[in-house]
């Protein structure tokens, strides 16, 4: 049977050769056991985490004095435990639905100031380079989302921020360079351009890391510090996930890095927003032209009836997973690192003879 072409937002699609080197060693790994099976105390799956943890620290150039975490829970336990690590009272950029949960989160936990929104023009475009973002003085960190999978909206600059600025990457990590040293923290959940669902991915300074700075009713497993000092093994961790992750890490080494990744990105973003614009009377952009994501390009079409149909047209031509988020509807193209040119490339010629 023949692969489909899959532009599901997460969990997504993965490299094919992760997926069939997983597929030769899900029984033996090389000593009579699946990874599935073996101890996360054993020395064989340390060697797995120690290549996960310097694999993604190339690839991320990452400074001397920060950590990787690999926890799980997802983004959405880290909207708490940034809170609850990091202290109340944190300044929260929204532009879509996940950073609006982030920042509703956080008001659970203590107090939170909302900075910046988007929400009233319908979450079309981010901060400007040149908008100046108010941050409280006493705020312990600045939040965003730098790409909204809802919308299709993407911070393409870093504001800046005077003090710790804190990201939620899921959508978007590992499909660009990266400055580390602009952040204090980010994390992001690993089923767009990481690996499988299941693992999430924490990238710290190590003074925050290591510093618990919430209260001490704070359990010790909500603690950043306390997965610090155990190397991700305070608990059992996503043992096969995280071989995962590292495979797709490798992966993205081989193929030339995140400047590669961010080359592919930008030309297949490029190839979709090229019809969009050439048949406004068919396709309906929902982003502002400067805000557009490069990993989920949304759009609409005249009629509900005509999106079916679309919709329709692209499965039969293998397109799969394109329905637009149910709070929202429309159609939303998720163009991660993973997904093959020849996909895009299908997905536009649908696009360039659908008739509404």
């Amino acid at each position: 049977m023949a692969r489909k072409f899959n532009f599901n937002p997460g969990p997504a699609v993965l490299p094919l050769p992760v997926l069939e080197e997983a597929q030769r060693r899900l029984v033996d790994h090389g000593e009579g056991l699946s990874v599935l099976e073996m101890s996360h105390r054993s020395s064989t799956f340390q060697a797995i985490l120690d290549d996960a943890t310097k694999t993604l620290g190339r690839l991320l150039s990452l400074p001397d004095d920060y950590d990787v975490l690999f926890l799980q829970g997802g983004a959405s336990l880290q909207f708490a435990m940034v809170p609850l690590n990091l202290g109340p009272g944190g300044a929260y950029v929204t532009t879509g639905a996940w950073s609006e949960k982030a920042f509703a989160e956080a008001k659970t936990v203590g107090d939170a100031v909302e900075v910046w929104s988007s929400k009233e023009g319908g979450y079309r475009r981010v901060p400007r380079p040149d908008e100046r973002i108010e941050v409280p003085s006493g705020a312990p960190y600045l939040h965003i989302t730098t790409n909204n999978t809802i919308y299709g909206t993407q911070w393409q600059h870093v504001p800046d921020s005077p003090v710790p600025l804190v990201a939620d990457m899921s959508s978007d990590f590992l499909s660009r360079p990266l400055d580390v040293s602009k952040f204090g923290l980010f994390y992001a959940g690993a089923q767009k351009n990481a690996g499988p669902s299941g693992v999430t991915i924490v990238v710290g300074r190590r003074s925050i890391l290591e510093n618990f700075s919430g209260s001490p009713t704070v359990p010790k497993v909500l603690r950043y510090q306390t997965h610090a000092k155990a190397g991700s093994l305070y608990n059992t961790p996503s043992t096969f996930g995280i071989w995962l992750c590292c495979l797709v890490f490798r992966w993205i080494e081989e193929q030339g890095g995140l400047p590669e990744m961010a080359r592919r990105a930008e030309k297949k973003a490029a190839m979709l927003y090229e019809v969009i614009d050439r048949r406004p009377d068919v396709f309906l952009g929902h982003a502002e032209r400067e805000s557009r994501s490069r990993m989920n390009v949304t759009f609409r079409l005249p009629t509900e009836e005509a999106e079916k149909r679309f919709l329709a047209e692209a499965e039969a031509a293998g397109c799969i997973g394109l329905k637009g988020h149910r709070s929202v509807g429309g159609i939303r193209a998720s163009i991660y690192n993973a997904l093959p040119m020849e996909a895009v490339e299908t997905l536009a010629a649908v696009m360039d003879r659908f008739s509404p």
